[in-house]
């Protein structure tokens, strides 16, 4: 599961990137700050690498179901967003759901399914920022059904560190 994990992430890698120009399917880790870690890669036909600060994680009562949220600086450094791939298979309409320590965030709207997950996708204020970069647990949920969430619990630790060392 963690191989199926880490190519769908690398894939994610790629889709994550797209809004700064197409990403290659691998990215190699950079560093490691706490639970995240700085993937970086140079796409084909590129002359900047561009790196992302991931985690992937599982549900807890479904080891199948994973989540991958990426953050990334945009190319031109005025814009940073977070890429979170959800399984195939999640009700669009819903939505995903954020929580930084049992605070609700809000949510965000899905904007395209790749094979491999439907992306949803926020630009990062400084008010979120902070939530992640103070907060020791996010959690992520998503819906199959309009009654059903699945909650995602993920670290915050190294946060703050990794988001300052990206590029």
């Amino acid at each position: 599961m963690a191989t199926a994990l880490a190519a769908g992430a690398a894939m994610l890698f790629a889709a994550a990137c797209a809004g700064a120009g197409p990403a290659a399917a691998q990215g190699a880790v950079r560093s490691v700050h706490g639970d995240w870690q700085i993937r970086c890669d140079t796409p084909p036909g590129a002359q900047n690498e561009q790196c992302a600060l991931m985690q992937s994680v599982t549900a807890e009562d479904r080891p199948n179901v994973g989540l991958t949220v990426i953050v990334l600086k945009t190319s031109d450094q005025k814009s940073r967003l977070m890429r979170v791939v959800a399984p195939l298979g999640v009700l669009l309409p819903s939505g995903l759901g954020l929580k930084i320590d049992n605070n609700d965030v809000g949510r965000a709207g899905f904007v395209r399914c790749l094979p491999n997950g439907c992306v949803a996708e926020v630009v990062m204020d400084d008010t979120l920022l902070n939530q992640m970069r103070n907060g020791q647990t996010s959690t992520f949920i998503i819906f199959q059904t309009p009654e059903e969430g699945i909650g995602f619990p993920m670290s915050l630790k190294g946060f703050g560190e990794g988001f300052d060392k990206l590029p």
